[in-house]
């Protein structure tokens, strides 16, 4: 199963404080475990993001669009980085995270979610629809070994 954890932003990270050697020590556990989860074939992806200071967001109303600038204001909704994992379950994310070192230097969250594979929408997809899905999928994995 595929999940989506989400480490949630901090008014800190939200201000882009990266320096001082306590993020120098994050930053270094931070990379062990990142090794361990690569090693362990659980890792697929993960970056941290920039603050939302330097974000967009895309508002969708009918057929409008509207580009609001950030910086966005509810810090706990923010994400400020991501992994994407490949697990047995969402017990084994679970114990995953519970190692993981605490990515910001304050109290903070981290959210797993499951990922949608195209088995949870066959029932409403047509033969063709289902038939270019698995093309695309094909394609982005062949585009991702270069």
């Amino acid at each position: 199963m595929r999940v989506m954890v989400f480490v949630k932003a901090t008014p800190e990270s939200e201000a882009g404080k990266l320096d001082g050697p306590e993020m120098e020590k994050m930053f270094e556990e931070m990379g062990k475990y990142n090794e361990e989860l690569v090693n362990a074939g659980i890792m697929l992806a993960g970056d941290g993001l920039k603050p939302t200071s330097e974000a967009k967001r895309v508002h969708f109303s009918g057929d409008k669009r509207t580009v609001i600038d950030g910086p966005f204001t509810e810090t706990k909704e923010i994400v400020a980085g991501f992994w994407l994992w490949e697990v047995k379950s969402m017990e084994e994310a679970v114990e995953w995270v519970k190692r993981c070192p605490n990515p910001m230097l304050t109290d903070s969250d981290i959210d797993i979610r499951p990922i949608y594979g195209p088995e949870d929408f066959e029932h409403l997809m047509t033969p063709d629809q289902q038939e270019q899905e698995e093309r695309l999928r094909q394609q982005l994995e062949t585009q991702q070994r270069g």
